[in-house]
């Protein structure tokens, strides 16, 4: 697809002299992510849907929150102006956490100065996939050679979001913790439905 003016340049030729804000995912820190039941909470994907997948499908991108409310409202708000969540959809998709065995560095776009630094702005969180696949390959290629990308999630930018480029399973120690319908996540889910004002129907 042609990129048009208004979209976001892509990275500068000098991008390996910069010096990115880096963000440390600490060992042992827990992220959040929901997946289709049935599938291994670690993918990696290839699809070249998302927005920081590789443009060639030449290494995988795992996409992951900070916490449950970013895992949830990325996962159930894609399409935006969405209010309402049906239970069976919330059946088809599980939570898992997945905690740090190692400490993990990424490039920072998301908080002060993170995308300046870069030679970046908010257009590329926002706008053509393309031009930000293109920064993914860029990004990673780094000399600070960084796990992933931080970045602000697109459905609530008060909640931080990670794309991690391709490393071995052993990184993430998994809990997988079902259906966000289970009655163990009664609590959770009704603050997660009542923060984004979203109904739940059948």
């Amino acid at each position: 697809m042609t990129g048009s003016s208004d979209d976001h340049p892509g990275p500068p030729g000098d991008l390996a002299t910069r010096s990115p804000l880096l963000f440390t995912l600490q060992a042992g820190q827990t992220l959040s992510r929901i997946h289709r039941k049935g599938q291994d909470p670690i993918f990696f994907g290839k699809t070249g849907r998302n927005r920081f997948d590789a443009p060639d499908n030449s290494y995988g991108v795992l996409y992951l929150g900070l916490d449950e409310y970013c895992a949830f409202i990325e996962t159930f708000g894609q399409l935006t102006g969405t209010i309402v969540v049906t239970r069976k959809v919330l059946k088809e998709r599980h939570l898992a956490y997945l905690t740090t065995t190692t400490s993990l560095i990424l490039i920072d776009l998301a908080n002060t100065g993170g995308l300046a630094r870069v030679g970046a702005d908010g257009r590329l969180l926002t706008g053509c996939h393309a031009v930000a696949q293109s920064w993914s390959v860029a990004l990673r290629g780094h000399p600070a050679h960084p796990a992933g990308i931080l970045y602000p999630a697109r459905h609530d930018l008060a909640r931080r979001a990670c794309a991690l480029f391709d490393l071995p399973h052993d990184v993430f120690q998994v809990k997988k913790a079902g259906s966000l319908m289970d009655p163990k996540h009664t609590h959770l889910l009704a603050n997660l439905l009542d923060t984004y004002g979203f109904g739940l129907i059948d």
